[in-house]
């Protein structure tokens, strides 16, 4: 079946195709015939009723500098699609929020990957709240004295921003760490939203574990190894990426969370592992597919694609 395919993803132009998971989808979205629609979230509007994007006709290849092509502008109605990718990353912001709000209302004619509404109701740092014994003592606090007292509780924390990505924002504070205030202070001034603290694990020396699932299903890991002095396991600060098998326990915590997001639409999602603990489930923008089939040599956007396309005949 050839699908009519829109992404709604950053600026195409300045993304490195050797490790972007929402060009390797397309890719593959290509490769399968199915056609290509790209715009930017900026793009997407409210009109008389309608859920339209201003946005252009696609097309990809794995050629450094020269990794698309552009047709000429053109607005369409996305509730003619059978595809919306929502691929943008966050911050979970008020702009993202609104995009979830516009594209929940195509969703009775469109499949949006992943579910808008579940998106919005399960942000990354937030959907894990439901797993206390899967994860690490944690605590979501915007008042200084909790936050304080749950830190005099666990001694070593992990202290960032409710809604950040890509490891900005994050600081390990140590029990005689003098600096949650000012970091309290700083945090203030920026927004009005919860911090989380988690309580510090030493294993993330050892990598902390970026999980794939399709549909529900774990198809592959790899590890993400700090650079020398970090704490932060980020690809995006400097991480190095390792190849890494399941464990019993990963296989654990995903028979647990699996069944909820295949549930609530959340096709692609990328969980984060420390030692044994649950520390995030992603399911905005997450990555690593390439650096997974680079590994094991498996095709997971054509798992991704085949999940999708089993959704959408299932619909018809």
């Amino acid at each position: 079946m050839t699908l009519k395919v829109a992404i709604q993803m950053d600026p195409i132009g300045p993304i490195n195709i050797d490790a972007d998971s929402t060009f390797r989808i397309a890719e593959e979205a290509q490769a399968r015939g199915h056609d290509l629609f790209y715009y930017t979230p900026d793009k997407l509007a409210f009109n008389e009723g309608r859920i339209t994007a201003r946005g252009w006709p696609l097309t990809v290849r794995r050629e450094k500098g020269n990794h698309y092509t552009l047709a000429q502008e053109v607005e369409v109605d996305l509730a003619t699609f059978d595809v919306v990718w929502l691929r943008q990353d966050p911050p979970f912001d008020m702009g993202y929020i609104t995009t979830t709000h516009l594209l929940d209302m195509i969703r009775k004619t469109t499949l949006v990957v992943n579910d808008p509404f579940w998106v919005r109701n399960y942000p990354e740092k937030l959907l894990v709240l439901q797993f206390p014994d899967l994860t690490p003592p944690t605590m979501v606090a915007r008042d200084l004295d909790t936050l304080r007292s749950f830190r005099a509780t666990h001694g070593d924390v992990i202290l960032k921003p409710l809604y950040g990505n890509g490891g900005a924002g994050v600081f390990k504070l140590a029990q005689g760490d003098g600096n949650l205030a000012s970091l309290h202070e700083l945090f203030a001034g920026i927004n009005r939203e919860p911090l989380i603290m988690q309580k510090f694990l030493p294993a993330v020396s050892k990598g902390d574990k970026r999980v794939i699932l399709v549909d529900g299903e774990p198809v592959g890991a790899i590890n993400r190894v700090p650079a020398a002095g970090e704490t932060r396991s980020n690809m995006h600060v400097g991480g190095r990426p390792e190849k890494v098998a399941l464990t019993d326990r990963d296989r654990e915590i995903c028979a647990r969370i699996g069944p909820l997001l295949r549930e609530k639409g959340q096709v692609f999602v990328g969980i984060d592992v420390i030692g044994d603990w649950l520390t995030e489930i992603n399911v905005t923008s997450p990555t690593g597919i390439q650096e997974l089939e680079r590994f094991d040599g498996t095709n997971i956007a054509e798992k991704i694609w085949l999940a999708i396309e089993a959704r959408r005949a299932a619909a018809l």
